[in-house]
């Protein structure tokens, strides 16, 4: 089964994730299948904080890939900044 989930880079006490689609068997910085976006969650000044590509993680979605609770929770709020951006 591919999960969508985050992948842990960075530093000590500096972390950065990559959003990725990968086997579920897999380790949570293994190998994976493809990468479709990063949060930084330590972002300060103009460094963008979250970049998803949609697309890419729709695609996953209709081959029956899963998302992992925290990466929905991400989508979510992306969606809702790039909403409040529009209006």
């Amino acid at each position: 089964m591919v999960v969508i989930r985050l992948a842990r880079g960075g530093s000590n006490k500096n972390p950065f994730y990559h959003i990725v689609a990968a086997d579920k068997r897999c380790p949570r910085d293994g190998r994976y299948i493809e990468c479709l976006g990063f949060f930084n969650p330590v972002a300060k000044g103009k460094a963008v904080p979250l970049e998803v590509k949609r697309d890419r993680i729709g695609h996953w979605l209709q081959q029956g890939a899963q998302m992992s609770a925290r990466v929905a929770a991400l989508i979510a709020e992306f969606d809702s900044k790039v909403t409040s951006a529009a209006a």
